[in-house]
Formats: C-alpha cells, structure tokens, sequence
C-alpha cells in the first residue's frame, strides 16, 4: 500500500467522502485539543460520538463548540476521571448499562511531563492516567466493543516512546528517582505495548487495535512544560533525529493534523493489515526511523513485554 497521507494531513482529508452513519465511537479525553477534534471530525460525517472527559464542564463546552460547529451533530457527554478507578468503573458501568455497542474506542486522554504524584490509588500519575486508566476502562468496556460492528480500539502513544522502555520491577517509582520525561516515557511505551497485547488476545476481526502518534502538537497535554522541561525535550528531538539520520527539525502540527492519525485508524480499511502495530502521519510506522516523525524503537514490539506488562496490569488492578 502506498501511503497517500503525510505529516501535513488533516482529519478533513481522512474523511473525505467517508459516511460513518450508525457508527458508535467513545473518544477519552475529548474536552480540549485532539480528543475535541476527532469528536467533531467523526460527527460531522454521522458517527455518533461518546465524549468522555474529566471535567464535565469543559467537556460540556467542548460539546457545544462541536454543535456549534456541526449542528446535527450525535452527541453525548460522560464523566472519566483516569486517575481514579472508581471513575473509569462508574464510567464504565454506566456506557455498559446503556445497551447499545460501541464500534471504536479511542484512548487518547493523557497528562505529560507532570510533577511527581500519585492517582486515587496510588499508582505514578503517568503511567497511572495513561496507561492502567485507560487498560480498565477497555476491559470493562470489552463486552460492548465484541458486540460492536467490526469494532477497535485506538491507544494513542507518542515518539517520547523512546525515552524510556516499560520498567515493569518499578513501574510506580517507588524505589526509582522520579524523572517526568522518563515517566511519561514509560507510560507511551506501555501504550503501544496494550494494543500489541490487545492483539494478541484478538484477531482483527474480532477486535482491530493499534497504537497512534500524532506528532507535537501544542495543546493543553503541554501545561506543565517550564522552561527546563521543554529544553530537554528540544534537545532530545534533535539527538534521536541525527541518531536516525533525519535532517527534519521538530515540525508541530496544528490540531487538525495531529488528530488526523487517530481518525485515520478509527475509520479506514487499510489499517486493518497493521494490527497490532504502530501508526503515525496516517500510516505505519518505520522501526529504527525517526520518532520525532514516524519512526519507533523495537521495545514497543516484543511480545513478552507486552504479555508481563498486561499481566502487571491485571494484578495492580486486582
């Protein structure tokens, strides 16, 4: 397949002349920036979309600039709080005991770079929020997405991916220096080893799953970026570039384009032959690339990571 897609690509272009009437999609983190941009994309070609967020007055605003936007727009709004597992249950319960299936689960909620602390119960707020948040949340809604209609799931993780492999000896940093980076490092990487052990678990036409990058992009995800932080990560982008061979600079996105990959993998058929792997700029990506563009390290691919990390989960979830 020849990808026609690149860096620049919007949401818009994915969806041209795509019809998703009767498609049910549950997108986290929808109150700002990329999930308010793949809840409005998907709607204004008919999917019905679930708008799950923290804060129930934002997301109601994020809501109604959708409407705004989309006037026929099919909407609804639910309270998920990943940092704390009462939450993602209630949350769960509550899509569960509506009835209906849900056809796409897109897990792109997340915190970044965040001081050290710790969720409800007690686990390190990244790897906490991003990753066991979001692995409850799937397995509770596992019944309704089987019931769905050639249903997947889309986990989004990012190039920091390669700062820092899963430590599944210490993952809540209970005996290891709290490094931010690190931190979310892990939890990226814990994000695309779920939808490689999702896959194990399911054939892709039980259950699509994959993980998606959606490059840098500025928003809300960067609030607590200081001037250090972000030097490190500039620093960082240009040290894996010249470590890949890349002459590309750091290129942000706007929303549109960052939120164009996750749309991508909700909705085409083509995705269907990278179950289980890692997408950026709307297509596959490039092991030993650049991460800071499509590339991935190899962590993200071994299956017995992703097996310990799944079984890990279960047991800190118990």
């Amino acid at each position: 397949m020849t990808n026609q897609y690149d860096h620049e690509t919007t949401t818009d272009d994915v969806l041209r002349g795509l019809d998703l009437s009767g498609r049910r999609i549950a997108i986290t983190g929808t109150s700002a920036g990329l999930g308010e941009e793949a809840a409005r994309s998907l709607a204004a070609h008919g999917a019905s979309v679930l708008m799950l967020a923290r804060d129930d007055a934002a997301n109601q605003e994020a809501a109604a600039r959708v409407r705004a936007a989309v006037p026929d727009a099919l909407l609804a709004t639910g309270v998920l709080d990943l940092a704390d597992l009462a939450s993602v249950r209630s949350c769960a319960a509550a899509i569960e005991a509506n009835g209906e299936p849900i056809d796409v689960l897109i897990n792109n909620a997340g915190v970044m770079a965040c001081p050290f602390g710790r969720t409800a119960d007690g686990f390190e707020m990244q790897f906490g929020t991003n990753h066991l948040g979001h692995f409850e949340l799937t397995r509770r809604l596992m019944p309704v997405l089987l019931a769905g209609n050639e249903p997947r799931i889309v986990c989004l993780t990012s190039s920091a991916h390669d700062i820092a492999d899963v430590d599944l000896d210490d993952p809540n940093f209970e005996r290891t220096d709290y490094d931010a980076w690190t931190a979310y490092g892990q939890s990226k990487s814990a994000n695309a080893l779920h939808a490689l052990g999702l896959a194990q678990r399911h054939e892709a036409d039980e259950v699509l799953a994959v993980s998606v990058h959606p490059g840098a992009i500025r928003t809300s995800l960067g609030r607590h970026l200081d001037d250090e932080l972000m030097n490190q990560a500039i620093e960082r982008g240009k040290q894996r570039a010249a470590a890949s061979g890349s002459t590309t600079g750091r290129r942000f996105k706007t929303v549109e384009q960052g939120a164009a990959t996750e749309v991508w993998a909700a909705t085409s058929p083509d995705v269907v032959e990278h179950h289980g792997g890692y997408l950026a700029d709307c297509g596959p990506g490039v092991l030993g690339g650049n991460p800071g563009e499509n590339g991935f390290r190899p962590w993200i691919r071994v299956v017995e990571t992703a097996d310990r990390l799944w079984d890990l989960s279960e047991q800190l979830l118990a």
